[in-house]
């Protein structure tokens, strides 16, 4: 049986990696290990489809190393075993290991003298958060590096590698994949370039060719990915104009608006693009005027991904009609802006000694630490010293607004603290 699209399409090269340029992008990270020649063992944490093994196929090609792969959690240490002869043979093994996550601590302790030797480059792979699911004695050994959602052009990017390729890819048929049947599949994946590839390959197979062309309309598409376009759109824009309604409504406060841009993406399936637009929506435009809705929020997504469609749709119209209803504030992301648009524009200065690292010898000659007041050591648990450097002590980033009740109590203590800091 031949090997899936997807699979054939891996690239062999670092310069071929579609996405992550971050990583493997010139003078990145990835890139210059591998252009020195000199890997270490990491750890590549993202969602499926986005390109982890690939990373490692292309590592391990462009540094001509030999390339196996395992998973941890299905593949027993003797097949740990197998690999490390094989790099006591040849000189060095790159070992992509699958769901690392699930690493047990028999293999683990046999991984780890090989690792420490160098004779096995590990990469592991996992959809995990690594600082929580991964034994810290291979965290301590490895790097990690995120690996981030496919962008809808970086998806375009391989689709059309896949149709000109005649010798991996789909090049050696006559295939016409219709623009807005493109964009679907750039789209409606949410950044898994496996399954864009796995649709289109479908497609493909099952599409009699039309006077030997084999015809991609978005009819087929929407059939080969089960998601529906959200209209006729050739550049894919209208997936982005949804989601911006949808957002706008939400803040603009109209319920009726909200629920009818809810309902599109829940039509079209895709519940990533509504669990992080509402949790973006609930810290963005409701914040601190509403801090219990955001929570709420947080649970109602979590309810959604653990139920899936159809029944995903109930806590998530829940939320929206709350977040619609709720006081409204983004005080909380203007303040975070104003703060880092001075750290952009080089206005830092140098932080206040008495606020500096005390914690090791020789700190108090050099004043760190000296004249700092614990602020529990006084009435109220509060004492007025400088925290900001010299150069930003008047700074104000957070403008409070008093549009719900638990930010007009913020925005009170807020004033009385700033007054006590100017006249005490």
């Amino acid at each position: 049986m031949p090997q899936p699209l997807a699979y054939r399409m891996r690239p062999q090269r670092i310069e071929d990696v579609v996405g992550q340029q971050h990583l493997v992008g010139p003078g990145k990270i990835i890139a210059r290990m591998v252009k020195a020649k000199m890997l270490s063992s990491m750890i590549l944490y993202g969602p499926p489809g986005t390109g982890k093994t690939s990373i490692a196929s292309a590592i391990a090609g462009s540094t001509k190393y030999a390339f196996r792969k395992l998973n941890a959690a299905t593949d027993s240490k003797k097949d740990l075993q197998i690999v490390a002869e094989e790099a006591k043979m040849s000189g060095t093994v790159i070992l992509l290991l699958d769901e690392i996550h699930r690493l047990d601590k028999t293999k683990q302790d046999f991984l780890l003298p090989h690792l420490e030797s160098g004779r096995i480059i590990l990469i592991g792979a996992t959809t995990e958060n690594p600082y929580i699911s991964i034994n810290p004695a291979i965290r301590s050994r490895t790097q990690i590096f995120e690996v981030k959602p496919l962008t809808p052009d970086d998806i375009k990017v391989a689709i059309n590698r896949a149709l000109v390729d005649d010798q991996n890819g789909l090049g050696d048929q006559n295939i016409r994949l219709a623009p807005e049947a493109a964009s679907l599949l750039a789209t409606a994946t949410n950044g898994d370039l496996r399954s864009a590839l796995n649709g289109l390959e479908l497609a493909a197979k099952s599409t009699d060719p039309t006077d030997g062309v084999i015809e991609l309309t978005l009819p087929i598409i929407e059939e080969c990915v089960q998601k529906k376009a959200f209209s006729h759109d050739k550049d894919g824009d209208a997936h982005y104009d949804v989601i911006s309604a949808f957002q706008k409504s939400i803040r603009g406060s109209d319920t009726d608006a909200a629920l009818h841009y809810l309902a599109r993406l829940v039509t079209a399936g895709d519940l990533p693009s509504i669990a992080r637009r509402l949790t973006v929506i609930a810290y963005e435009d409701i914040g601190l005027a509403n801090p219990p809705a955001a929570a709420r929020v947080v649970d109602a997504v979590t309810a959604a991904q653990r139920l899936g469609f159809p029944e995903a749709r109930i806590p998530l119209a829940d939320a929206v009609i709350e977040l619609c209803l709720s006081p409204k504030s983004n005080s909380g992301m203007m303040a975070i802006d104003a703060a880092m648009a001075d750290i952009a524009s080089g206005h830092y200065g140098d932080i206040p000694a008495h606020l500096k690292d005390a914690h090791y010898k020789g700190a108090e000659k050099l004043g760190h630490g000296v004249d700092y007041q614990y602020p529990h050591n006084f009435t109220n648990d509060w004492v007025k010293q400088q925290y900001l450097p010299d150069k930003l002590k008047n700074a104000q980033y957070y403008q409070p607004k008093t549009n719900g009740k638990f930010e007009t109590a913020l925005a009170q203590q807020y004033e009385r603290l700033k007054t006590a800091q100017r006249d005490s």
